[in-house]
């Protein structure tokens, strides 16, 4: 199940469908710095799954990235219950019977500060500007984003999207007419809703800071060679400017 896509880097995936849709799913593995092993958006657990995780190492810190990406994360939690369970800072108010033990929150100055990152080797940095209806209104995605230096790898999950003909034909359709076939950029719902656009170049401008060369999105397939370019191309894009 795990699949190798660096040193000290695995992924694993399930199906998922949304909205009718089959998008699959991915969850990120990462051996740090420290040796221990980070979950990045935990896929379901099953007995296969544990035995590999166990074989890499020790299983320490379970991350639900954000708002959307947590629905395994409790699973998790209780097959390790010794591991941190780590969440961005609203989904305690969504799901108050999580069993979050750290919130990762910006507003105390947690972000853009890879020197204060929880989890050696692996940056991270709240994807800001996603907001619907109203500048007033709440990040309906709150999501934090990472970077493995040691491999030059960005580990997304619903910032980005990258679909392919390896997608169900229905997918496929939708993604070409709506964005994110065979491109990395957001969504269709990102693009529409979003109105502080100033904040979110703010933010990928931070991420085009970090020197990556691949592209790990939770919703479709890696982006193994030029994804600083293919990143700052799709969000280019939503933008209409040049980054």
């Amino acid at each position: 199940m795990l699949r190798a896509i660096d040193e000290n880097l695995w992924v694993a995936e399930q199906p998922f469908r949304y909205f009718g849709l089959g998008i699959g799913t991915r969850m990120t593995v990462v051996r740090l710095a420290s040796d221990e092993l980070g979950i990045i958006s935990p896929i379901q657990v099953s007995e296969a799954l544990v035995g590999e995780l166990n074989a890499l190492g020790k299983v320490s810190h379970i991350i639900a990235p954000n708002l959307y990406h947590y629905k395994f994360a409790a699973e998790f939690k209780a097959t390790y219950p010794g591991a941190t369970f780590w969440a961005t800072a609203g989904l305690g108010a969504k799901r108050p019977e999580l069993p979050i033990d750290r919130a990762i929150c910006h507003r105390q100055g947690f972000a853009n500060a890879p020197a204060l990152s929880p989890w050696p080797g692996l940056e991270c940095l709240f994807f800001d500007g996603f907001k619907t209806l109203a500048p007033s209104g709440p990040d309906p995605l709150e999501e934090w984003v990472f970077f493995h230096s040691a491999s030059r790898t960005l580990i997304l999950t619903d910032t980005a999207f990258c679909f392919d003909e390896s997608s169900p034909w229905l997918t496929q359709l939708v993604t070409k007419i709506g964005g994110g076939y065979k491109q990395l950029g957001p969504s269709l719902l990102e693009r529409v809703a979003t109105t502080e656009k100033a904040k979110v170049r703010d933010s990928a401008e931070q991420v085009l800071a970090w020197d990556f060369e691949r592209v790990i999105v939770a919703h479709g397939r890696v982006v193994d060679r030029n994804g600083k370019a293919e990143f700052k191309r799709g969000y280019g894009k939503f933008l209409g400017c040049s980054l």
